[in-house]
């Protein structure tokens, strides 16, 4: 019997939950307070709380590590450091979940994990930091370190649908603007790839086919749906949130060349426009 352990049970970390067979798993996932704990027993899973008391099962198998570093680091490796490093002898599977702002901004070029890092926002340094710090762990120790740098991800309840339908999508217009997206159930198609072909220290971007301006799927969305394309915002009148300003930093376009040849893995929805489509059947009526 594997044993999955999430830290962090957000988007990602749930897709991968519900795609294990359970005949096989057990899972178990962490959560800072005892709602969330409640939340991850209700849907079947085990939950335990994300505090330095923790103790890591000596049979876990598996670690999947979503939580975010904040401005001091990486509160895994913080608490749970020295616990890791006894499970390395143990441990088939490891990974990390990071972001693609560890490249910084490319205006609109091309990057691949060979790719220099560059990260241009604090987000972005504190990512590149955590990855580092979890490499170090796989070379000093054995663990079976392997990193996932995400694109934007959306998903059933998180998605342009619902913005264009609730009325608050925008589609803000800087020139040159580039982003790369994901589909959740893709994330954790690579995720389960990656288990079933370990390869320790790898790195893999995750993102589909077709990077694009962003307003380009906010229109999109308003066609599906048959209401009206929001008006074109120029992002120096938006008045964006410091969060949503960082993102609209970086611009650049992301290869998947090795997340394809490497896990054999074939993208559900390879653009943003079959994602849609098949978010439109399961839309919620109201």
């Amino acid at each position: 019997m594997n044993h999955l352990l999430c830290f962090g049970f957000g988007f990602s970390a749930r897709a991968l939950a519900a795609r294990l067979d359970r005949r096989e798993w057990k899972i178990f996932a962490t959560s800072r307070d005892a709602e969330g704990i409640a939340e991850i027993n209700a849907q079947g899973f085990h939950g335990l709380p994300f505090a330095s008391s923790l103790q890591i099962a000596a049979d876990v198998t598996h670690l999947l590590i979503s939580a975010p570093p904040g401005e001091h680091g990486d509160p895994v490796l913080q608490w749970f450091q020295a616990q890791l490093q006894e499970l390395s002898k143990s441990l088939k599977w490891l990974g990390y979940l990071s972001t693609m702002g560890v490249y910084g901004d490319r205006r609109g070029e091309w990057v691949d994990e060979d790719s220099p890092l560059e990260p241009t926002t604090a987000r972005g340094q504190r990512r590149l930091e955590a990855e580092r710090s979890w490499l170090m762990l796989h070379k000093d120790y054995g663990l079976p370190v392997h990193l996932f740098r995400l694109a934007g991800i959306y998903g059933p309840g998180r998605n342009q649908l619902l913005t264009v339908r609730d009325g608050s999508a925008r589609r803000i217009i800087k020139p040159g603007q580039i982003f790369s997206r994901i589909h959740v159930e893709d994330i954790a198609g690579v995720l389960a790839a990656s288990i079933a072909k370990p390869n320790p220290g790898r790195v893999y971007n995750v993102c589909d086919d077709e990077p694009c301006p962003p307003q380009e799927v906010v229109a999109y969305a308003a066609d599906l749906l048959g209401l009206p394309v929001p008006p074109e915002i120029p992002f120096e009148e938006a008045e964006l949130s410091p969060m949503a300003k960082s993102f609209y930093a970086e611009s650049k376009r992301v290869s998947n060349g090795r997340m394809k040849t490497e896990l054999r893995y074939n993208l559900l929805f390879p653009n943003y426009r079959e994602g849609l489509r098949a978010l439109l059947q399961t839309l919620p009526v109201y």
